[in-house]
């Protein structure tokens, strides 16, 4: 496998981190909470996502483009909330 050569500061930092054994593995139980956790959390984004991508269809635009209409509203205060529900 090749690595990358270049660095940002964060990478360096872990890395760093990993070498000095400054980071430590989360115990089996602890793991797998967290691990459902994101489970849990990547299944309602990819959820609203495709709500998202719907919505756009819809309005018969470019999901990029809705997205990018939907921040420009909600930036300039014409909408307070998207509710995607």
């Amino acid at each position: 496998m090749r690595t990358k050569a270049i660095y940002t500061d964060e990478e360096l930092a872990i890395v760093e981190a990993v070498e000095n054994d400054e980071y430590v593995s989360l115990p089996k139980d602890e793991f797998e909470i967290l691990k459902k956790s994101l489970k849990t959390a990547t299944a309602e984004t990819i959820k609203q996502r495709s709500k998202r991508k719907a919505m756009a269809l819809n309005e018969g635009i470019p999901y990029q483009t809705y997205i990018t209409h939907i921040i420009h509203k909600v930036t300039t205060a014409r909408i307070l909330r998207v509710n995607l529900s």
